[in-house]
């Protein structure tokens, strides 16, 4: 049989098939290779094969990855660099990213209008307010295996919540709300929807980004769409966009990049320099 899993608990997975979840542990050899929340598995009397994997995240453990919402909100001051981050993260793991502004109904229009001005040309951007119950466009964009990250307190649990505040109950006889974040154990586990699977990462404050240290300085503006048509005008293939005859620098000048974008591009570069002493 073949099954995708969606729990774990010690060395007891929860695996889905069809219409039916089975309590399976790994065999020996799957057991010795790892098994992970999101792997597509064949199984028996125990999981005997665990399929190729699209990604496999560390931090929270989760395999196979397809969409990432990502969250901000006017309250606490958004953390534009993670933003960057995170939308850089998901190119290579090749994740499809969802920039999510919580809490919109608290925001002003100078606030709404800067993020979808800046992001919305080349990440779809959605607005909600998990406290008034207004998460449809979440979950409309649920599609696979789906997952939140973003800074704490943007309100990453009370979207999940909002979202399974009926069908926890009705799928997993469960009625308390998912607040992670407080407990020590950190697992994660899949929840399905009608779309996909929805995974309970809120407890999980960031994702881990150790892979930014990977990245060679130079490679860094081609994770930056809005700067393609740019870069083409520098004067150096080799150009890291800090200075000389740079047509990135003259296109946030110009107002054509957005100069936010560009001083968060700086401040990730500086950061691979220092890590690659460059």
């Amino acid at each position: 049989m073949k099954g995708i899993v969606l729990k774990k608990n010690a060395n007891l997975f929860t695996i889905e098939s069809g219409e039916k979840e089975y309590q399976i542990r790994p065999s020996g050899k799957t057991k010795t290779s790892g098994v992970f929340v999101g792997d597509y598995v064949e199984f028996d009397e125990a999981i005997t094969k665990v399929f190729p994997r699209k990604n496999l995240l560390i931090r929270p453990p989760l395999a196979n990855l397809d969409k990432l919402f990502v969250v901000i909100s006017p309250s606490p001051k958004p953390d534009f660099v993670l933003v960057d981050k995170l939308l850089i993260y998901c190119t290579l793991k090749a994740i499809s990213p969802v920039l999510i502004i919580n809490k919109y109904d608290i925001a002003n229009s100078e606030f709404l209008e800067r993020v979808t001005g800046v992001y919305g040309k080349f990440v779809k951007t959605i607005k909600v307010s998990a406290k008034n119950g207004d998460v449809r466009g979440v979950e409309d964009e649920i599609d696979g295996i789906c997952a939140m990250a973003g800074q704490s307190a943007v309100g990453k649990s009370s979207i999940i919540n909002a979202i399974f505040q009926d069908e926890l109950a009705k799928t997993n006889g469960l009625s308390k709300k998912i607040e992670r974040g407080k407990q020590t154990t950190r697992l994660v586990s899949l929840y399905k929807l009608k779309g996909g699977y929805l995974a309970d990462t809120a407890g999980f404050s960031m994702l881990d980004l150790s892979y930014i240290s990977d990245l060679e300085p130079r490679e860094l503006s081609s994770y930056y769409p809005d700067f393609l048509e740019a870069r083409a005008k520098c004067k150096f293939r080799s150009c890291l966009h800090e200075g000389g005859e740079c047509g990135v620098i003259e296109a946030a000048r110009k107002g054509k990049i957005s100069l936010l974008r560009y001083e968060n591009y700086l401040k990730i570069l500086e950061e691979l320099k220092n890590a690659k002493k460059y």
